[in-house]
């Protein structure tokens, strides 16, 4: 139930377009030549709990050289003036358009101001300005308001990043150590060739307005708002919202781990305990997940690769401090948790061939277009595998039939006993590997044992199922043996499970 309220969530989101509700207000009006050089204040109100305020921006008289300049106030103070250089913009609590300020946006009455630097004497120039308020539950706004790639396909990102927002660090100009401005990280994953990337710095949404700044530049790449939730007992990222979020766990404000998660769900975010295997202690603390009783039917995604820990282990994604066995645990408990990787990269200037490098390790997302809310969709979903070197272009697809219906990684897949299941592999940049099996249901099949003879190859298998919940995965392993592709399971289920 938790993973299908948010896809619909997200859906939605991509059916009406940035603002997922209808326009909450229209102001319009009329300048004439008697406004010429003068300045309107347009007031209108603001409810409580709004979290985001949008204005769009239209007038008329434009070919009779008619110009309206465009700015705003709140209750208390001038929050921004773009003049005639932006139709729209949005102001939040944690990030702004440039040229407007982000800060708490109290209610009251606010007020648009109208600049005319030109209106003839015998023209009408009449204005439009719709206005969207977002509100604590809608889906979070996307920097980018069209999606940076139409259409369905695999987009690949990472969704752990570090800046000079929190303890990212770089060498500077003249080589000093410096905290890494955020347009490196953007540098680098253009250069890696990913489609999009989370920057997660600790505790702080900050790094959102230089976001909103970077991203018309940028558009080619698809950059989802972010922070790691950075707790005695253990990390988490949270994907999408940017105004704020308690993170003193354990402390008066945030008593339990499910206060949190109904704060993160009430901004329409999505929830990841990262590197959940690593050590606590004085060279990391909290860096291991820790905190008792967390309800794991509450969790819908999980970082099991991670590039510090791919640092560690000399590359190797089963090796130490792996959080794939952890992940398993939960998986065999019975619950859904899409796995996920990030670099947890601190430099973007680091060799792009090594981890910690960005783009070391890589997601890759099945989604239905290249926008944060079919990205977001996608991973909840799980649709989602980890390449764990962070190539360009290896991609692996499983799905599993059975009684007429198909699965995907992620999906689930009715299976009474008896049901024959045919799983089909297609392994695309694998040559010289060997697929291999994990989960209950491995027992149940014996894989090709062929290795991987030609860039694009398919294998088929079959398995009968014994009637129990359980759940496969079908990862590629390089000639080496070492994990290169780590998929998402498709479940199958009892048809007695509810």
């Amino acid at each position: 139930m938790r993973r299908s309220l948010h896809i619909l969530t997200f859906l939605a989101m991509l059916v009406f377009g940035p603002a997922a509700h209808a326009q909450d207000l229209t102001l319009t009006g009329t300048l004439t030549g008697a406004d010429h050089q003068t300045y309107r204040e347009v007031p209108f109100k603001v409810p409580a709990g709004v979290r985001r305020i949008t204005v769009a921006f239209d007038y008329s008289g434009r070919d009779q050289k008619a110009t309206i300049d465009l700015g705003i106030r709140d209750p208390q103070r001038f929050r921004g003036w773009s003049g005639g250089n932006k139709a729209s913009f949005t102001i939040s609590d944690a990030e702004a358009t440039p040229s407007y300020l982000p800060g708490p946006l109290p209610a009251g009455t606010w007020r648009l101001v109208l600049g005319a630097p030109n209106v003839r004497k015998a023209t009408t120039a009449a204005y439009t300005a719709k206005i969207w308020f977002e509100r604590a539950g809608d889906p979070p706004a996307s920097l980018s308001a069209t999606p940076v790639k139409a259409g369905p396909g695999w987009y690949r990102g990472d969704l752990h990043l570090h800046t000079a927002h929190s303890d990212g660090v770089c060498l500077s100009r003249r080589g000093a150590k410096v905290a890494c401005p955020v347009f490196k990280t953007l540098e680098a994953a253009s250069a890696r060739g990913l489609d999009f990337i989370a920057v997660t710095d600790h505790n702080t949404a900050s790094q959102a307005d230089a976001l909103r700044e970077l991203a018309p530049y940028y558009d080619d790449l698809l950059l989802i708002p972010g922070r790691e939730i950075t707790t005695f007992q253990g990390h988490a990222n949270v994907f999408g919202p940017s105004g704020p979020l308690d993170f003193q766990l354990g402390g008066p404000r945030l008593p339990s781990l499910a206060r949190l998660l109904d704060a993160v769900r009430a901004a329409g975010g999505v929830f990841s305990i990262n590197h959940p295997a690593l050590p606590s202690g004085e060279l990391c603390m909290g860096c291991g997940w820790t905190v008792a009783g967390t309800p794991y039917e509450r969790i819908g995604v999980m970082e099991v690769v991670n590039g510090g820990a791919l640092a560690l282990s000399g590359g190797k994604a089963e090796g130490l401090f792996s959080g794939i066995a952890f992940w398993e645990a939960r998986l065999n408990a019975g619950h859904q948790i899409t796995a996920i990787g990030g670099s947890d990269n601190h430099d973007a200037t680091l060799d792009p061939a090594k981890a910690p490098a960005v783009g070391v390790p890589t997601t890759v997302v099945h989604a239905a277009d290249l926008s944060q809310a079919a990205i977001l969709a996608g991973i909840e979903a799980g649709h989602v595998f980890i390449d764990v070197s962070g190539s360009r272009d290896r991609r692996i697809e499983v799905t599993a039939e059975a009684g007429g219906a198909r699965a995907g990684m992620g999906d689930v897949l009715a299976t009474p006993a008896g049901t024959p299941v045919r799983v089909t592999v297609r392994v695309l940049g694998g040559a010289g590997g060997k697929l291999s099996l994990a989960g209950p249901a491995a027992r149940l099949a014996t894989p090709p044992a062929a290795v991987l003879a030609t860039a694009d190859e398919t294998q088929v298998f079959e398995l009968i199922s014994d009637g129990a919940d359980g759940w496969l995965r079908v990862d590629l392993r390089d000639a080496d043996g070492r994990l290169a592709l780590l998929t998402n399971p498709v479940y199958l289920r009892s048809p007695n499970t509810r």
